[in-house]
């Protein structure tokens, strides 16, 4: 009976099969950025592109958790309202 009230509290939310475009995008970041320090040398671009997969992931997750808030339907503020 517990268990039963366990999956009701999470009805709507599954996890989405495939990967997420971002996390693609980080390992391409990284990619990029090893391309551009080592192979090309070019040591200030390859770690200026190296900044970008923390934000991209941090972005993500953030979208993410807002998604799951409005599903649950929890009186949160928006991503937006919170940004502000």
């Amino acid at each position: 009976m517990e268990k039963q009230n366990e999956n009701d509290g999470g009805k709507g939310i599954e996890h989405e099969p495939g990967v997420d475009p971002m996390i693609l995008a980080a390992i391409a970041s990284v990619a990029l950025s090893w391309y551009q320090f080592y192979v090309r040398g070019n040591k200030k671009y390859g770690l200026f592109v190296g900044l970008w997969p923390p934000t991209l992931l941090a972005f993500s997750s953030a979208l993410r958790i807002n998604e799951i808030s409005r599903k649950l339907e929890i009186e949160e503020p928006s991503l937006l309202d919170r940004l502000m």
